[in-house]
């Protein structure tokens, strides 16, 4: 992956049931897990919680194509959720590279400074952040493998 290079996973269909069960799970409160409480929300009707927004982009990041292989999250920044997701919502994950470089310690590994935009069959952006990954690098094209001869037998 290069500097500006973009990856892309879904759709992803987030049913009614999905978003209740998620909730009832782990933010079982009225507005996420009964329609008519939720009808009297800010929302105005059944949303996923946050955490369930935050999970299905997880998700994605395994189904991305191209793929890369991640290691391990660094960190994520300046997480927005500016719009709700809802049931029938199609969530796309868009997955763009804003820096990267080597690890200083292990030479197979980089870490990747990435924007990350969730968005619904609008196009409206349901979840948004910076994220810092660290993720296997390639072996060197030129570097002799194991199965290569490096010298006498």
């Amino acid at each position: 992956m290069e500097v500006g290079d973009s990856c892309t996973a879904g759709p992803y269909l987030v049913t009614k049931s999905e978003i209740v069960q998620f909730a009832k799970q782990y933010d079982p409160v009225p507005e996420n897990i009964d329609e008519e409480a939720a009808a009297r929300s800010i929302f105005g009707g059944l949303t996923a919680c946050s955490p369930h927004t935050f999970s299905i982009y997880i998700l994605l990041t395994t189904q991305l194509q191209p793929r890369l292989h991640f290691l391990a999250g660094l960190g994520w920044d300046e997480l927005r959720m500016p719009n709700a997701v809802r049931p029938d919502d199609e969530l796309d994950l868009d997955l763009r590279v804003l820096e990267k470089r080597e690890s200083k310690s292990k030479s197979d590994r980089g870490i990747l400074r990435l924007r990350i935009l969730l968005r619904n069959q609008r196009r409206e952006t349901v979840l948004e952040c910076i994220v810092t990954v660290l993720i296997a690098r390639r072996p060197d094209a030129n570097a002799p493998t194991h199965l290569e001869k490096t010298g006498d037998p």
